[in-house]
């Protein structure tokens, strides 16, 4: 089972050597206890910082995607993919090193066509801290698993149609739940990792004000202009860096 890790990247700079160099131990992990292949691909989005610079010198594969948009960037990653297996992962996460190997085994089953990893945050904020206790709730109230790192068969990637183009925020939920339909359809299953977590940025959390958090992550808000990108800077145009 040949695995090809991806990773959308949009002036990722300062971040993404450490998450390549948490996917290289996780990789060798994986490789020290099965017979598996592993391609890492770095998508440059339209960046202006040396994102493809810290990609090639850690011996990335580097796809370019000049239009910007996280699920632009994931969907030509798949599309450069070679791997039965596909694993998104963002440019600021960081992964443990068992993360690939749970991946690996929860994919050996050939009814699993996919799922996530449980994300882990740590905010300075105490106040933040609380209300993202909460959104942790609301997620396992309403299945949401988010794209911080997913993985799917690239084959049921290609049936289900990526990640849409059309949203902004939320695409990850919406791929999370297509997976969720189209194994429910075939009698399959979506595998959750919860056994470790993966560790997020707060930089977001972290340096904006609490009202903007607030806003920003509501979910009717999010549900309104989802689909409208002058809404959404703090993830591109003026992005935290």
């Amino acid at each position: 089972m040949d695995v090809s890790i991806i990773i959308p990247a949009f002036n990722e700079e300062e971040y993404l050597g450490a998450t390549l160099d948490a996917i290289e131990a996780a990789s060798k992990r994986l490789v020290g206890a099965a017979d598996v292949g592993i391609e890492v691909i770095v998508v440059d989005n339209n960046s202006v910082d040396g994102t493809a610079d810290v990609a090639h010198a850690r011996g990335a594969v580097v796809v370019n995607e000049p239009v910007q948009g996280i699920s632009r960037a994931r969907n030509a990653g798949a599309r450069e993919a070679s791997g039965e297996v596909l694993v998104f992962v963002d440019a600021d996460v960081i992964l443990p090193e068992n993360l690939l190997l749970l991946v690996h085994d929860a994919m050996s089953d050939r009814i699993c066509v996919g799922g996530g990893a449980d994300v882990e945050y740590r905010p300075r904020r105490v106040l933040v801290r609380a209300y993202l206790r909460m959104w942790r709730i609301l997620g396992r109230m309403t299945d949401m698993v988010q794209g911080a790192t997913q993985f799917c068969r690239k084959d049921v990637f290609e049936e289900i149609g990526g990640y849409d183009e059309t949203a902004w925020i939320g695409e990850d939920v919406d791929f999370y739940w297509a997976l969720k339909r189209y194994a429910k359809r075939r009698g399959m299953t979506v595998a959750v990792i919860r056994e470790t977590k993966v560790l997020a940025s707060t930089r977001r959390f972290d340096e904006w004000p609490l009202w903007r958090i607030l806003i920003w992550t509501n979910p009717i808000f999010i549900a309104m202009f989802r689909r409208r990108k002058r809404f959404w800077g703090g993830w591109y145009s003026d992005a935290v860096r």
